[in-house]
């Protein structure tokens, strides 16, 4: 059967749990060969054992590397040297409070949210231009236009996104490529899920209580009410790396359930 990606190459970083398993599942369930990123072995071959269940006949390939840093980065170019899809989703966070943020932590997080894009896009990006096709994708947050208090570096990371996938955005002009960043709101993912259930152990209640406060003292402005499934958000972002999405380029594309607040 021919399905929307059939023929075509995909990098998933970041990519054993959460957002980023999700997102490879669509894209193999479209049809793309995808390849499956994260930092141990180990949870490289786990995800890509039941992603081979979960999508039987799937084209599916593991390569471990720390994307954060430039060795990792470079080992991880020189196993996958070309790919007709991009999804920079790998990312990090930690509430920690402003003036407790060394220059260590900010560092940490601009390595892993920021340079793991820029190094990758900086490779692809190119062959992308000079076969007419491609697509990269950051995986970005509501947070880059609302920068949480509780986690300032964190939202600044993820407004940089916003831009650099605008700014490449301008260098696709009369191509077949386009570069786009998808802001994904409150999402229940792996890191998410465990920084819940410890905030909820900690004041004594269920999870449930505890996404039922968050979101009404916390990010009272959510239309969603409620964490959004990481497959939710992997369906939008399969549908930006289709060919169906051809009209969409250097756009913020928010999936974060009516978060955030704006004239538009």
């Amino acid at each position: 059967m021919n399905t929307p990606l059939s023929g075509w190459t995909s990098v998933v970083t970041g990519s054993t749990a959460g957002i980023g398993y999700a997102i490879a599942e669509e894209l193999a369930r479209a049809g793309a060969s995808v390849v499956v990123n994260g930092r141990t072995a180990e949870r490289v071959d786990a995800a890509v054992q039941s992603l081979s269940k979960a999508v039987p006949g799937a084209q599916l390939r593991g390569v471990a590397a720390d994307l954060s840093t430039v060795a990792g980065a470079a080992a991880f170019l020189k196993e996958v040297p070309q790919t007709d899809i991009l999804i920079n989703n790998l990312g990090i966070f930690v509430p920690t409070a402003f003036h407790d943020i060394d220059d260590e932590e900010w560092n940490r997080l601009w390595e892993a949210n920021v340079m793991s894009g820029v190094r990758l896009s900086r490779h692809y990006f190119k062959g992308m231009l000079e076969r007419n096709r491609g697509r990269v994708v950051f995986i970005s947050s509501e947070s880059g236009l609302q920068i949480p208090a509780e986690m300032i570096h964190y939202g600044v990371t993820k407004t940089a996104q916003i831009a650099l996938a605008r700014g490449m955005a301008q260098l696709t002009a009369g191509t077949e490529v386009t570069v786009n960043s998808v802001l994904a709101g409150p999402t229940s993912s792996e890191g998410v899920g465990v920084f819940v259930k410890q905030l909820a152990e900690q004041q004594g209640v269920s999870t449930e209580a505890f996404e039922k406060e968050f979101f009404k003292s916390v990010r009272p402005t959510s239309l969603l009410q409620r964490f959004a499934e990481p497959a939710e958000i992997a369906r939008v972002v399969a549908f930006v790396a289709s060919p169906a999405a051809s009209v969409v380029n250097g756009a913020a594309i928010r999936a974060e359930g009516g978060l955030v607040v704006s004239a538009f």
